[in-house]
């Protein structure tokens, strides 16, 4: 004869609550925008220092940031990605153009 338990509803709800607050937020894209006063080499140095990016991808966004205008650098919580934002705001002057007065923009935007 076999038995069957029940468990007490405080239980259940206690997990219901807990899958609850597990839910993530929003992801946000942190977009790199072109501009015609930083170079190649500071746009792949910039991706290297703040991001960990290998040249080759540095490279790469800084191609298409050069033609398309705009790249997604990366996705992340909103609370990093204005971080990041920041940091390339911060970033500075490109010393590869004497020109150049100061770093380069960027934005964010849901990536929903």
């Amino acid at each position: 004869m076999s038995e069957s338990i029940t468990l007490p509803e405080t239980i259940v709800r206690t997990k219901e609550k807990r899958e609850e607050k597990t839910k993530r937020l929003p992801p946000y894209h942190v977009i790199l925008l072109n501009d015609n006063d930083h170079s190649f080499d500071y746009v792949i140095l910039m991706l290297q220092s703040l991001f960990g990016y290998p040249v080759e991808k540095g490279y790469q966004m800084a191609y298409e940031v050069h033609t398309r205008g705009r790249v997604i650098v990366d996705t992340t919580s909103k609370e990093r990605a204005e971080l990041k934002r920041d940091q390339i705001h911060a970033f500075g002057a490109d010393p590869f153009i004497p020109r150049c007065k100061g770093s380069m923009s960027a934005t964010i935007e849901p990536a929903e």
